[in-house]
């Protein structure tokens, strides 16, 4: 049992009962407890808060924001709701720390944080991989309570993966009360959203759930179109007093016929300043994405503390790439559109199995979990014939998407790949004194890659991933901590003889301190990171020792590549009725060796912002019987790119910019709510990617321009 946000009469979040472990004393304000039982403890939905009781994203163990020696966020149903998010792209657009970027395509939207890519995107705790510029699905959000994201190395939890962040899905669970709520919506360039979430008791001991939502509009470019299409359903039973069993199953389709080509740079390597509608795309292209998953969460509790949890799924992903990219004419500043298709077949699977519970040593009660993980990845690509140019001379500015008809390429040859990892864990929270915890854990893994289609099959064996994290309890209120987790990345690329590079590593610190207040309504922190990467793979400038090219480029290790900053944030409740969530990161990634030895000390990626502000704010109007206002302000700093040109490169940037979202709300009565959200309020101009390439590749993508959106919610 823990202590859970109690929900306001209002809709906004009371301060709640101190939880165990966050120290001696009581909190300023505390309303009495309330307990519960059950997978819901932590749920979001219902308590009108900006932050959850605990999470277990970065261990095994079931620790709050405070206990956790790692920087952690949570996107909660009531923060979700209020900014309009659909999809996981808007959680990372929102989150402290997390940038988005369209640098691949306003279709191919990437994320990442501290300096380097997310490549991992978790669902109830099993990860998958995502692939921003491949086939990586973005989460529908109408099928999830929150998100809880850790920022830095996770590997304990993930295995592989980029020092960057874990972003922690967690599925709606059925509701013990019978429900029923509808939403629509309708936002500027004819963007409808419908959605309807019907919950209850199925019988004794049993509960389900299904969501439905569609999604159908344009964007503020010139003929683009997409749709997002979402089925839900779940089933909660207790199979007996200690056995809860979580199934279900999710259907997901997804287009857009804008995805790839972004706008070009001009000859010089500028900006052209086109308008925002332009789109250079053409209106057969698409992108389509199609995502069936099923999944099962078994937990026993075995008494005294104790739990086993088994937890599966298996995913089939089918999806068409089929569409064009700008580069350069003949003419200055006349363009020709490169087309490419790519039809993919995606079965993964993942299984997860731990016990966790206290023990008993030299008279302190001390936690342990041991698990064992494992998942599989299986690609298959229809490739097609290369047609080359479908259009050539094209004057972007009197473009229409229109003007040309759809190639018709021929089936070629099937790429296909599985990547398999195994792994076992171990993790445990020592209790040396009342206000000392120590977090100690270890994971060996086993990584396969199977090139089916080429020799380019390779192993990793027994990879060890070390954790160890420290938190001091100052006072009732403030926790210090200092946290170290190793880094484990395998690559495919290529040395000149063909042989893979070996995984990149590195080691990522981590030190700062944490408040809670309000009984854990409010939390706060403050941190300092390093984070060390090494072996990063460069393409060789000089490919003539190369013995796979042109078919596959050859290179080297790069050295070492060094992310520091500092990382602030606050969430939760700053009184009953005002919400806040609100975060500043400042990193500098560096190069701090490298085989071009004149990169040494220069910037890492220049396309991924230095600092980052985010501010999200809800507050319940006094007096003003139901109605709520609130908005959002964000800030990055700059971004560049060295484009080359001529014999030189030149400086391509987006400036440091800020938007201003507002919204309000107004609760007609105990079931019907109407919400108006409008985003960048005062219609800033900017590009959330930009160019690198003046002949090809070019992607300066525009943000989003001012848009309003109304909402209306009906509860049954």
């Amino acid at each position: 049992m823990l202590a859970a946000p109690l929900a306001h009469a209002q809709s906004a979040a009371a301060p709640i009962a101190d939880m165990p472990g966050s120290g001696p004393g009581a909190a300023e304000a505390t309303l009495a407890t309330v307990t519960v039982q059950g997978a819901r403890d932590t749920a979001t939905e219902d308590t009108g808060s900006y932050t959850t009781g605990e999470m277990r994203t970065a261990t095994r163990l079931g620790l709050s924001a405070r206990e956790t020696p790692q920087s952690t966020t949570v996107i909660t149903h009531q923060r979700i709701e209020d900014q309009a998010m659909t999809s996981v792209a808007d959680v990372v657009k929102h989150t402290p720390g997390l940038h988005l970027s369209s640098a691949d395509g306003p279709g191919r939207p990437s994320f990442s944080a501290r300096g380097f890519d997310i490549d991992k995107v978790m669902y109830d705790g099993l990860p998958a991989h995502y692939q921003g510029w491949g086939i990586g699905t973005l989460a529908n959000l109408a099928m999830f309570d929150r998100v809880e994201i850790v920022r830095g190395a996770t590997g304990l939890v993930t295995g592989s993966g980029n020092p960057s962040a874990a972003i922690n899905m967690v599925r709606k669970r059925p509701t013990r009360d019978t429900r029923v709520a509808l939403a629509a919506s309708a936002a500027s360039w004819d963007d409808y959203r419908g959605e309807i979430d019907a919950s209850g008791q199925l019988g004794d001991g049993v509960r389900g759930r299904v969501v439905g939502s569609y999604q159908n509009g344009g964007t503020f470019r010139t003929a683009e179109k997409f749709y997002h299409g979402l089925l839900y359903g779940v089933v909660e039973a207790d199979l007996g007093p200690r056995t809860t069993l979580f199934a279900g199953m999710s259907y997901q389709d997804d287009y857009t016929n804008s995805f790839w080509g972004g706008l070009p740079l001009a000859a010089d390597g500028q900006h052209m300043n086109l308008p925002r509608s332009t789109n250079p795309s053409n209106e057969w292209e698409r992108k389509d994405q199609e995502l069936a998953t099923v999944f099962a969460d078994l937990e026993h509790r075995l008494g005294n503390g104790w739990s086993v949890r088994l937890a599966a799924t298996r995913a089939e992903q089918k999806a068409t790439f089929y569409g064009t990219y700008l580069q350069a004419g003949d003419v200055p500043n006349r363009f020709a559109h490169s087309f490419y298709r790519a039809d993919y077949d995606e079965d993964r699977s993942a299984f997860d199995a731990f016990a966790s519970g206290p023990v008993a040593l030299f008279g302190r009660r001390h936690e342990v979990s041991l698990g064992v993980s494992g998942r599989e990845t299986k690609t298959a690509r229809q490739n097609y014939e290369n047609l080359g140019l479908v259009s050539g001379d094209i004057d972007i500015r009197n473009w229409h998407p229109s003007s040309t008809a759809a190639p018709r390429p021929s089936r070629t040859g099937i790429a296909t790949d599985v990547v398999r990892e195994r792994g076992v864990n171990a993790m445990t929270r020592l209790n040396p004194a009342d206000s000392v915890k120590v977090i100690l854990g270890g994971r060996l893994d086993w990584y396969e890659y199977d090139d089916r289609s080429g020799d380019g099959s390779y192993k990793v064996p027994r990879n060890v991933t070390r954790y160890a994290g420290v938190l001091y309890d100052v006072d009732a209120r403030h926790t210090l901590y200092a946290s170290f987790t190793d880094v484990f990345q395998p690559q495919t690329a290529q040395d000149n003889s063909g042989r893979m590079l070996e995984p990149v590593t590195g080691k990522n610190y981590e030190a700062g301190v944490k408040g809670e207040y309000f009984g854990g309504a409010l939390n706060a922190g403050v941190a300092l990171f390093q984070v060390d990467q090494a072996n990063r793979a460069k393409l060789l400038t000089d490919q003539s020792g190369c013995v796979t090219f042109p078919a596959i480029s050859c290179s080297e290790a790069s050295g070492l590549v060094r992310s520091k900053g500092i990382d602030l944030e606050l969430q939760g409740s700053i009184t009953p009725g005002w919400q806040v969530g609100a975060g500043f990161t400042y990193t500098s990634t560096r190069y701090v060796r490298d085989s071009d030895a004149s990169k040494a000390g220069t910037q890492f990626d220049t396309d991924t912002p230095r600092q980052l502000f985010k501010l999200s704010t809800q507050y319940q109007l006094p007096g003003a019987d139901g109605w709520r206002i609130g908005g959002s302000l964000y800030r990055q700093g700059s971004i560049w790119n060295d484009v080359p040109v001529g014999g030189g490169f030149v400086k391509v940037e987006q400036e440091a910019y800020a938007l201003l979202d507002l919204m309000a709300s107004w609760r007609v009565n105990s079931r019907l709510d109407v919400q108006l959200n409008v985003a960048n309020v005062f219609d800033k101009r900017y590009y959330r990617g930009i160019g690198y390439d003046t002949f090809w590749g070019s992607v300066d993508t525009y943000g989003d321009p001012r848009k309003v959106q109304l909402t209306g919610r009906y509860r049954f």
